[in-house]
């Protein structure tokens, strides 16, 4: 059971992730956007976007890797795609909102 919602949170956080990929920042919350420049919002998109995915695809392979492999892996690998796809979008909050608040 705990694998399915891992796949299924998965694909949730990815298809956010893409969403804000496409442009729509309104997912974000609007502290982590207000001083984010109208002409920047695509890249901060972009940039959030292609971070919360990485996340999100974390969770997918793990979902696999525990189903199919080592259970313990799939652990590891949720903790390296997570804290990479947070430094990402950690890099898009500094850059375009000039800071994380």
């Amino acid at each position: 059971m705990k694998s399915i919602v891992e796949l299924v949170l998965g694909l949730f956080v990815i298809a956010i992730g893409l969403a804000n990929i496409k442009g729509n920042i309104s997912t974000i919350h609007w502290y982590n956007r207000r001083r984010v420049a109208e002409e920047d919002a695509p890249k901060f998109g972009r940039v959030v976007g292609t971070g919360i995915v990485i996340m999100g695809v974390g969770l997918v392979i793990s979902f696999f890797v525990m189903t199919f492999w080592i259970e313990h892996i799939a652990d590891i690998i949720v903790l390296v795609m997570g804290i990479g796809g947070f430094l990402v979008a950690l890099y898009g909050q500094f850059k375009y909102n000039k800071g994380i608040f």
